[in-house]
């Protein structure tokens, strides 16, 4: 474990741990609506917003299992930041970033309710509880005397790429999944006709 900087205090591991338990009280909203609410809200949005191109719209259709994968992988991320969190006692730029992000985050699910009239997932969990342990976290640093780390807005940003990339991941993942389930049905449909008796 590592041992804090003279003048530090051990920050709290519900400041650190928190951010991933946070995190998965927030995404567990987004984990039961986002599949149904991406086909369901399309004709709202639409008529909300006219001048996004259809292809935005055909992206945010959603399967099930894409949602899981998607948030799971982000879990894998946060779950890291909160680790590296507690190892360095608050003070790993990961960590912060992350903290950072989950603020903002929290932020932009408001405004795209906001924006698009209605409810957005994850929009509950966002100012109850997202926005509140990222304030609250970072309030604990302060208390501890953990120096805030030199996080560049870009990195306070991270979670637009991450979310960019968690999709297309996802989006890659499974349908290389799929492609290899149609091979597999080839082959034991070729197996099975091989082994069939010719018939007389």
């Amino acid at each position: 474990m590592m041992e804090s900087p003279v003048g530090e205090s051990r920050v709290p591991a519900a400041a650190t741990w928190g951010l991933f338990v946070a995190w998965a009280i927030h995404d567990a909203e987004e984990l039961a609506t986002m599949a149904h609410w991406s086909r369901r809200a399309r004709p709202r949005l639409e008529r909300t917003l006219p001048w996004v191109p259809p292809t935005v719209w055909d992206r945010m259709d959603l399967s099930q299992e894409h949602v899981n994968l998607s948030i799971g992988l982000v879990g894998c991320v946060v779950a890291a930041a909160a680790a590296d969190g507690a190892r360095t006692n608050g003070r790993s730029v990961f960590y912060q970033a992350t903290l950072a992000a989950l603020g903002l985050h929290a932020v932009s699910h408001v405004a795209s309710a906001v924006a698009t009239r209605g409810y957005t997932p994850g929009m509950v969990t966002a100012p109850l509880v997202a926005a509140p342990f990222a304030l609250w976290a970072r309030r604990e640093l302060r208390r501890a005397g953990v120096p805030r780390a030199a996080v560049s807005p870009a990195a306070a940003l991270l979670f637009v790429p991450l979310a960019a990339g968690v999709h297309g991941t996802a989006a890659a993942l499974l349908a290389a999944r799929d492609r290899w389930r149609r091979r597999s049905r080839r082959g034991a449909g070729a197996a099975a006709a091989v082994r069939r008796p010719s018939a007389r």
